[in-house]
């Protein structure tokens, strides 16, 4: 039976959300509080990324945060703050950082991202969003340093364990890869099972094609309350409408914590900024690649390069710090001696939020408490690679399915 479905939260997850329910039948309306032309879906990476089998919440990953957190230019910053959440988040952080837990992790992160890679290419085969570039060259994780290698090539082992197809290249045999640029690297692990997109095509086409069947977009709208009757939402407020809706998708990135608030869930949840430099001229980089000393990520987009990085919890703000866009120009040129990243360029940089969970999963599935509201945020790093599974394993739940996947993993009422 169709339904009359409320997604808070226009972003890629929401949008994917959006772009099942209604090939399910149900009358679908998405509500973002800004125009849907910015933010973390906007200027992520554009990575489809199986080989992301390991999670943010991982055994190094404290100690290796406390040595860069209070260097504002650091890949990893953290903004000293007193903020209750966000120390809750930083102990269940540390509580998710173990090897048990990552390991029970690598199989349920390997199986999501492969259905969303097929997921991809269904979605371009469809002709629903016309053409749009999607790659499968891989991804060159780029190192340095012999220590970076080594770690890379465990990964590495652990991948290819899993049936992933990786290969490892010597200097030589990355410069055959990458004949057009000059590269200043010892080598590379190619992950050959990754693809890449472009965000900025992709996102205003699947907008365009969800108006075009019906699909409600109210932009500019922001959701101020949420009401109950017992167990159920009845009505969803924004500061100039309200709906009463059947179901709800919270897919407000990182803004569903505060959201989760007004429904009395503890949605444990931070914004992890990232950053984005545009250079759209020719650079000669055919392969995305991750510059392992820098962290950070460089992506062949349909007319530009994006480089791309780091990870800031200071809070839900769009505030551009220029020391940390510079740290990625800088960050380029180390593996890219002759690339010159402009003022202009830099000027331009924007930023996104990444909706981050304590462990690194994302939360997906239906509020045990609320009975009509399923959760579908939480990516941190993976939100795009995972765009069109979540937005599948939603409809799924909300019409009753069984899921294409085992999701209780992704539990929002999991204890950490």
């Amino acid at each position: 039976m169709a339904k009359n479905i409320i997604i808070i939260g226009g972003g890629f997850v929401g949008l994917c959300s959006a772009y099942y329910l209604n090939k399910a039948g149900h009358q679908v309306t998405v509500i973002d509080k800004g125009d849907i032309t910015s933010g973390a879906s906007f200027v992520n990476a554009g990575y489809i990324t199986p080989s992301h089998i390991i999670p943010l919440a991982s055994p190094g990953m404290i100690a290796q945060g406390i040595k860069m957190m209070f260097n504002s230019a650091s890949p990893f910053y953290i903004k000293p703050r007193l903020d209750i959440d966000f120390l809750k988040w930083s102990w269940y952080f540390h509580k998710s950082s173990t090897k048990a837990k990552v390991e029970k992790a690598i199989p349920v992160i390997k199986e999501i991202n492969l259905i969303s890679r097929d997921l991809f290419l269904d979605i371009k085969n469809s002709g629903d969003l016309g053409d749009f570039q999607l790659e499968r060259k891989g991804l060159l994780m780029m190192y340095k340093t012999e220590a970076s290698y080594l770690h890379e090539k465990h990964v590495a082992e652990r991948v290819s364990f899993l049936g992933l197809e990786v290969s490892d290249l010597n200097k030589e045999e990355l410069r055959k890869l990458e004949p057009n640029i000059n590269i200043e690297a010892e080598g590379a692990i190619h992950y050959e099972c990754d693809g890449h997109t472009t965000p900025t095509e992709i996102m205003p086409k699947m907008l365009n094609y969800l108006k075009s069947k019906g699909v409600g977009i109210r932009t500019n709208e922001e959701v101020v309350d949420i009401t109950t009757n017992s167990d159920k939402i009845r009505q969803v407020v924004t500061d100039s409408n309200s709906y009463e809706p059947d179901e709800v998708v919270l897919a407000a990135g990182s803004w569903s914590g505060e959201l989760s608030k007004k429904l009395n869930l503890k949605l444990s949840l931070q914004g992890g900024k990232g950053y984005r430099i545009n250079v759209e001229r020719e650079t000669g980089i055919s392969i995305p690649a991750i510059l392992m000393e820098a962290k950070m990520a460089v992506t062949p987009m349909k007319g530009f390069t994006r480089f791309a990085g780091t990870m800031e919890f200071s809070g839900n703000n769009d505030i551009v710090r220029k020391e940390r866009v510079l740290a990625i120009a800088n960050g380029a040129k180390l593996f890219y001696p002759e690339l010159e990243i402009n003022n202009k360029e830099i000027d331009s940089a924007k930023t996104g939020l990444r909706p981050v969970s304590p462990d690194g999963l994302p939360y997906i599935g239906r509020s045990r408490s609320i009975k009509n509201l399923t959760i579908a945020t939480g990516h941190a790093m993976m939100g795009w690679s995972l765009g069109p599974a979540t937005g599948k394993l939603v409809s799924e739940v909300l019409d009753g399915k069984k899921t294409c996947m085992d999701i209780s993993v992704f539990s929002p009422e999991r204890i950490f």
